[in-house]
């Protein structure tokens, strides 16, 4: 998932905005709209937050965004800036570098790829100072989609007019492209698991765990991002396939090593999954009845993945990422897992229920190697997945 802020200026066009919230969340992507004050005469906030499924900004004033600066967040968390509709004086904000507002604060404080989708009166966009603010815009890297020629809400005719939701949806996804192609991990091949395995009682019970898979989904689009090909081995979970990414679904422990193998060779892999430590032997062929008593059920130890894939050979990934869920000892446990399983790294977290880590948003990690240990804050797993990508490609592009 790719994460794009929409700026929505005043302009009859920002109705379309919605249109283009809604193909982007179908594309995989997860939007954060900001609407200048013009702009809330066209469409309403509710209507967006509905759309995006998030907070709607409006105010650079807002007292419990700007305690921690949060318009300097909201313009570096994205991965590109959008602003559709663009008009005339938006534009030419950009381009002089005023600040007034929240939306032209964004624009100043950001240090990631813009887009812009300009929209206005036709002799607006041709007269000389817009096309010197373009022009302006241009030199600095700022990309734009548009305008259209045609007919106008003002009855007049000619370019002008916002490019159609589809047309700036495919020139965010060549963006997007464009990016993945020249990242540091341009050319290398990336293996991810995650969320739970289920092993099965009988042909509708299972041994299963808390696993919401987003860490490992994260992961796989963070990694994406920096231009990696990601095969990702996902058990049962209730998210949409991550855009771009080789999806594999599975059920059990089993099903995912044999998966994860016919997936190699890759340069790295990463075992976010919660794999089931056991399954049952033989698990019934029918639906276990209440009537014959509480069933007495012979566990056997499912197959290690992390350590089979560690395992020294010519197919072995040139660094495995594994992690450690903990409930206790954290550090103890998460050392010797790295000790054990011949693994280069272990991500190390605590799961006990009153973290809330597993199954929900947030995450905080411990991430171990042979140099020592690193202790992560409490963050977004989109921004723990993040890091985590930049130190991937940070050790391969050392190892060559």
């Amino acid at each position: 998932m790719r994460s794009v802020l929409l700026v929505i200026t005043g302009g009859i066009a920002a109705y379309k905005s919605q249109e283009l919230v809604r193909l982007l969340r179908t594309a995989g992507h997860s939007v954060t709209a900001v609407l200048t004050e013009a702009a809330t005469r066209f469409v309403t906030p509710l209507a967006l937050q509905t759309l995006t499924e998030a907070p709607v900004h409006t105010d650079l004033w807002s007292l419990t965004g700007e305690q921690q600066m949060g318009h300097i967040e909201l313009s570096r968390a994205a991965d590109l800036l959008v602003v559709a509709p663009a008009s005339a004086d938006f534009l030419a904000k950009m381009a002089a570098g005023l600040a007034d507002d929240l939306a032209s604060t964004l624009m100043l404080a950001t240090d990631k790829p813009v887009l812009v989708a300009p929209a206005m009166n036709v002799r607006m966009w041709q007269h000389p100072a817009t096309q010197a603010n373009m022009a302006t815009l241009r030199a600095r890297g700022i990309r734009e989609v548009g305008p259209d020629t045609g007919p106008m809400a003002c009855h007049e005719f000619g370019p002008g007019r916002l490019a159609e939701p589809p047309a700036i949806l495919a020139a965010i996804e060549d963006f997007f492209r464009e990016a993945a192609a020249i990242g540091p991990l341009a050319n290398r091949h990336v293996l991810v698991t995650a969320g739970p395995t289920h092993e099965p009682i009988d042909p509708v019970r299972y041994i299963a765990n808390r696993s919401s898979g987003r860490q490992g989904f994260a992961i796989a689009t963070a990694l994406a991002a920096l231009g990696a090909r990601v095969t990702l081995v996902s058990g049962p979970v209730e998210l949409p396939d991550p855009p771009g990414i080789d999806v594999r679904h599975v059920e059990t422990a089993e099903e995912m090593l044999t998966a994860c193998q016919a997936a190699l060779p890759a340069d790295a892999a990463v075992f976010t999954a919660a794999v089931a430590d056991w399954r049952v032997a033989l698990p019934a062929r029918n639906k276990l009845k209440k009537s014959a008593g509480a069933p007495t059920l012979a566990l056997v130890p499912n197959p290690d993945i992390l350590a089979t894939l560690s395992a020294s050979g010519p197919r072995r990934p040139r660094l495995t990422v594994g992690f450690a869920a903990e409930t206790e000892d954290v550090l103890a446990h998460a050392t010797a897992k790295l000790a054990a399983k011949n693994c280069d790294w272990v991500v190390a977290n605590d799961v006990r229920p009153a973290t809330g880590i597993m199954g929900g948003t947030h995450n905080r990690v411990v991430v171990l190697d042979a140099a020592g240990r690193e202790e992560w804050p409490m963050l977004p797993k989109r921004d723990v997945a993040i890091r985590l990508a930049a130190r991937i490609a940070a050790a391969l592009a050392a190892a060559g």
